[in-house]
């Protein structure tokens, strides 16, 4: 708990900074950093011996993803409609897998061959995963309110994890998902809902601080702080089932306290893509 603590103590205002106040290319750098250092975790957990050939790959295509991402929409935002807009993620995507199975035909045989869950491994770290990561820099480069609306996905996760934590510890009787995660309880998940609008609440009155103004509307904030955190859950349980079935504790040991990045992050890797459709979807009906 110690260790837990203390990562927190540092890594939280070290995130606030590049989210909040450092330039957009900030945001860029440290997602693709963290996407880069995900698929290479994933990578040396799933891809087993004969597909450890293709972590280099992943792990480059991983990092590029957040790249791609910031220059799609730093030519888009800046309104330069004389200029097309290259769909660069799409691209990279196509290259990988094309990259991927023509390195699974040259190495095919009994004894070389790269089996197909290496294969779909490497797709899933190199792009499933950073794309949804990626919605935290989509999130950062809205207009005006993007240094805030980037906090969305990380007060959700971190507050419907915290509040679980301390629900599970405190009231925890009835197991949640006994096969996949031992230790998570109804109470503790019930727990995590209260923490997800928490989250949002404060979030609500940090945005109308920030900008002098109403920033959202409180069933706004309950309906992203409920869902989210129930969105938040699945993904904590996602990544949980692939360390179960890989039979590992944790994906790895960058954060004391806390495993790796896959392991930290797991669940604002599933809320950043809810709290940028959402988003979206608001906008259209509005």
């Amino acid at each position: 708990m110690f260790q837990r603590v203390i990562v927190a103590v540092v890594g939280i205002p070290f995130l606030i900074f590049v989210l909040g106040r450092a330039p957009e290319w900030a945001t860029m750098a440290l997602v693709a950093a963290m996407c880069a250092i995900g698929a290479w975790e994933l990578m040396h957990a799933a891809a087993g011996e004969r597909g450890k050939s293709l972590i280099p790959l992943t792990v480059v295509v991983a990092a590029l993803v957040p790249v791609c991402v910031y220059m799609e929409l730093s030519i888009g935002y800046a309104e330069l409609t004389a200029l097309p807009v290259l769909p660069l993620t799409a691209l990279l995507g196509t290259l990988l897998v094309l990259a991927l199975f023509a390195v699974s035909i040259h190495r095919y045989d009994e004894e070389r061959g790269i089996p197909f869950a290496s294969v779909t491994a490497a797709l899933f770290a190199a792009l499933v995963f950073p794309l949804m990561l990626s919605c935290l820099l989509r999130l950062r480069m809205v207009p005006s309110i993007g240094m805030l609306l980037v906090f969305f996905p990380l007060c959700i996760s971190f507050g419907s994890d915290t509040f679980a934590l301390f629900a599970g510890m405190f009231f925890g009787k009835h197991k949640l998902a006994p096969r996949v995660s031992p230790k998570k309880t109804v109470e503790g998940a019930i727990g995590g809902l209260v923490g997800g609008v928490m989250g949002m609440m404060v979030m609500m009155f940090v945005g109308a601080w920030v900008i002098q103004d109403a920033f959202m509307r409180f069933q706004d904030a309950l309906l992203f702080g409920l869902l989210g955190s129930v969105v938040s859950q699945i993904g904590d349980l996602s990544f949980s089932v692939i360390k179960r079935e890989l039979g590992i504790k944790d994906y790895g040991n960058l954060l004391p306290g806390h495993g790796g990045i896959l392991d930290r992050f797991d669940s604002v890797t599933f809320a950043s893509p809810f709290v940028w459709l959402t988003l979206q979807i608001l906008q259209v009906l509005q």
